[in-house]
């Protein structure tokens, strides 16, 4: 009978669990939310010039499969930043689309013997359910996908306007080649001079490229870094990095023999006189020239492909062993006259400066250890002031500034001095000029692959190269086409392609068979989200003008460099067309960081990925969202718990509960009345939780703490609705603070607060209403507690009015019994105070 009756007690609390749980049942609820925002289209958007615009936009993704929690950490940021200014008044467009092109698709279509395209809308259309299931309020009817004719007709036009301009151009160019898979590859796919995919070694080739004229807005992107306030600093030093601006001259020496003039730049043109030998990237056209026929060709070939094994970035390490090739020649320095030796060297990389450098082993680390290893000369040109540098007893480099010796003229002079002098000299003597260099290249886009843009170019033996007409874009990517024997997919194999004739002259002609670089696709797709049905044109200038620049991007720190300076690129060139208003594309930047797991990047191959689809199917979307934003600041990396999602949906359950139970109060009397000590505190909390969560989404971005702040106020109301027995005289407090709740909470966790906020009676979508005005009045508190410490311990807190001020809060703290026992016999040395807070006495 015992057993009987405790199990009757168990069945009793069961049902009753089991039917709060059907109140939790947050997949229904976010279903049901989900298809009603799309049937009412609550997130579309128009122009409206009668209200403020905010442009929110993250990096849209790659379709290589489901969507990670790197993406579902990004666009949940994105959400709250989106949902938050719709209910401040903003008019918000908050687009997707998808970056549809790429090598990836290649691979994965050779890998499952399927059709690239096939592969690539597949994984679109599961990203599409998974982002719906997320609940991310975006306007799909402005989705774009790069790899529909729609949009990349525009990028083939656009490629046409730069070429009009001399924008974009062709010339050789040396290339990672994979004989093997008859492809270019990128430098990150030759992993110790192997072709990634099939082991093959890879070779240096020379190629027809194209390319677009990214120099000629070098200074331009360079200068325009000081506008961009709302960008990481980071960021922006890289972007200064890359582009790599240096003032210094240009200096040409000569072989006299072979007829041959060979420009360098250096920055220390202060050096010159201790240049003891000269130096060619191993692919310099010159090198060929220079040993062809001679008795150095042989090794130099050798030694030429045993360097370009490794890609520039390996050679490019400090660390690198130093190695070269004598090339049997001599060259002269022209200030000098000094005859000094040519040679080829692994360090030196044809795509920096003119790919020849003058060595000064003296003054240059690099240089040094080069001249240690071939017993070449070291002369001592700059010492230290006030110091002597003996060549034979150097073991590194000096690299810094001092006065110049063994320089003929110059010598006395202070290296700085002698830097314009020497210049002013070369220009006087026809030797040397100052100049500007950057380390930025222009813009190679000639991907030799199927799954890209074509480039709208067709070649005549007549005619010669010739655009492709507007009116005949796009040019359509063939669909009819499989892997070659060796794996990989070709134009060039497509001959119903391939063939074609001459726009100009009629005759029979080649179209051209390289696909664009990935990036032309996605340096301009913030555009076409302004107006995506545009057929005209790439995108109105009306509607680009009314939501340009963006306002907040979000995407992550990879992409630094070259998405974000190629955007920077192409909004210049379409400011100077006349089709844009603005310089710059992205006002402000926010760069998340990566989701990690046991220490480590979430990683297929470290099997310590977290499925979000696992995370949907157990707690929901809310629960998701909640705790990714939750769990840490979006620019640092989040650290995966699975304790901390349990942890949040409690949270949710919690809110839900007490929304639940006490609703009876709602729609009765939303006057407050007369209030006591626990109402004023109830309602100090409601002010200072709005004024908290605003100014951490607008100012700060820092999500966590705006959710730790609602945690506080949910504690705070559930305290005071536990201990208030007349809540029905209260109903207008109650009132107030609940929808406050709900609507704070809405940006975050959007569908239970739609659900919540039509449980308590609440008009249309929690989405569409205003977001709350606090009242400075009533988070002024009459007393607040300060921390007094001594040497940093803390010694004792003292309540002090609210108004307190830096000398009152000194004079309160010295004047405390237990402060002035703890100081006796001690010497002060000075007092910390931070206002309102603290008081650190230093003894």
């Amino acid at each position: 009978l015992q057993k009987i009756a405790v199990y009757n007690i168990f069945l009793r609390v069961h049902s009753r669990r089991m039917n709060l749980e059907a109140k939790y049942n947050f997949k229904e609820i976010e279903k049901k939310w989900q298809e009603n925002w799309e049937e009412t289209g609550i997130d579309n958007v128009f122009e409206d010039v009668s209200k403020k615009k905010k442009y929110i936009l993250e990096m849209f993704p790659y379709p290589s499969g489901p969507i990670h929690m790197g993406h579902v950490r990004n666009y949940s940021i994105a959400d709250v930043i989106a949902r938050f200014y719709r209910m401040k008044g903003f008019n918000i467009l908050h687009p997707i689309g998808f970056d549809a092109f790429g090598m990836p698709a290649e691979n994965a279509a050779i890998a499952l013997n399927i059709h690239p395209k096939e592969w690539t809308y597949k994984n679109i259309e599961t990203m599409r359910v998974q982002l719906r299931k997320l609940g991310f309020s975006y306007d799909w009817t402005r989705e774009v996908v790069t790899c529909d004719p729609e949009y990349y007709k525009w990028g083939q036009w656009i490629f046409l306007k730069l070429f009009e301009k001399g924008l974009a151009y062709r010339k050789k160019a040396p290339v990672n080649w994979c004989p093997s898979c008859e492809t270019v590859l990128a430098n990150e796919q030759v992993i110790t001079g192997s072709c990634w995919r099939c082991d093959s070694q890879v070779i240096k080739k020379e190629l027809e490229q194209w390319f677009f004229k990214i120099t000629d807005y070098a200074e331009r992107l360079l200068d325009d870094i000081e506008i961009l306030k709302g960008w990481p600093e980071r960021v922006k030093v890289m972007q200064k990095n890359w582009i790599g601006k240096s003032e210094g001259a240009e200096v040409v020496f000569k072989i006299k023999e072979k007829g041959m003039s060979i420009p360098i730049f250096t920055t220390r043109p202060d050096t010159l006189y201790g240049v003891t030998f000269f130096l060619l990237a191993p692919d310099h056209p010159l090198v060929d020239e220079l040993t062809k026929g001679t008795e150095y060709e042989k090794k130099v070939e050798e030694f030429r492909k045993k360097v370009l094994t490794s890609t520039d970035e390996e050679r490019a390490e400090v660390s690198i062993e130093k190695e070269g090739c004598y090339l049997g020649v001599k060259i002269i320095n022209p200030l000098n006259e000094e005859e000094i030796p040519v040679y080829a060297a692994n360090y030196v990389l044809m795509e920096y400066g003119t790919g020849a450098i003058m060595a000064v082993p003296a003054h240059d680390e690099r240089d040094f250890d080069f001249a240690k290893k071939y017993d070449i000369p070291i002369r001592v040109v700059i010492r230290p002031e006030g110091e002597d540098l003996n060549a034979g007893e150097m073991d590194e480099a000096y690299i810094g500034e001092g006065v110049m010796v063994n320089s003929g003229p110059f010598d006395g002079m202070k290296s700085s001095e002698g830097i314009k002098k020497i210049n002013q000299y070369m220009q006087e003597n026809g030797i040397g000029e100052f100049k500007i260099s950057y380390r930025l290249r222009d813009w190679l886009i000639s991907r030799q692959r199927y799954w890209g843009n074509p480039i709208p170019i067709v070649y005549c033996e007549s005619c010669g190269l010739v655009p492709v007409p507007e009116e005949d874009l796009p040019v359509i990517l063939p669909e009819d086409i499989r892997a070659t024997g060796t794996g990989s997919y070709s134009l060039v194999k497509v001959k119903d392609f391939v063939e074609t004739t001459c726009p100009k002259c009629g005759k029979k002609a080649r179209r051209e068979t390289d696909t664009m670089d990935t990036f032309t696709c996605s340096s301009w797709y913030f555009l076409r989200y302004t107006s995506p049905k545009e057929e005209n044109v790439p995108f109105s200038v009306e509607s680009c003008n009314y939501w340009m620049p963006v306002n907040q991007y979000i995407g992550g720190i990879e992409h630094a460099i070259m998405h974000l300076l190629y955007s920077r690129f192409f909004m210049k060139v379409f400011y100077d067309f006349g089709l844009v208003r603005d310089k710059e594309p992205f006002t402000n930047l926010l760069t998340q960081g990566m989701v990690v797991k046991d220490g480590a990047k979430m990683s297929k191959s470290k099997g310590n990925v977290v499925e979000p689809s696992k995370i949907l199917e157990k707690y929901g979307a809310d629960t998701a969202r909640l705790f990714i934003l939750f769990a840490s600041p979006p620019e640092k990396d989040l650290e995966w718990n699975d304790r901390g999602v349990e942890g949040s949906f409690r949270f949710l359950k919690k809110v839900f509960k007490l929304v639940n139970e006490n609703k009876s109060v709602f729609g009765k009397n939303n006057t407050i009345g007369i209030m006591d000590d626990k109402d004023r505190e109830l309602r100090y909390f409601i002010h200072k939780t709005i004024n908290r969560v605003g100014r951490d989404i607008e100012e700060r971005f820092n999500f966590n703490t705006a959710i730790s702040a609602i945690m506080e106020f949910v504690n705070a109301l559930s305290e005071y609705l536990s201990h208030d027995e007349k809540k029905e005289e209260k109903e207008g407090l109650i009132n107030e603070a609940i929808r406050t709740l709900i609507i704070l909470l809405s940006p975050f966790t959007p569908h239970i607060s739609e659900e919540l906020w039509r449980i308590i009676g609440g008009e249309g979508s929690v989405h569409l209403r205003s977001w709350p005005d606090y009242n400075k009045d009533y988070i002024k508190k009459e007393d607040i507690v300060i921390v007094v410490q001594i040497n940093g311990k803390v010694r004792d807190r003292i309540n002090v009015p609210a108004s307190v001020n830096k000398e009152e809060m000194e004079e309160i703290a010295l004047s405390s019994d237990k402060i002035k026992k703890l100081l006796e016999e001690k010497e002060i040395k000075k007092i910390i105070l931070v206002p309102g807070k603290l008081v650190n006495i230093v003894v």
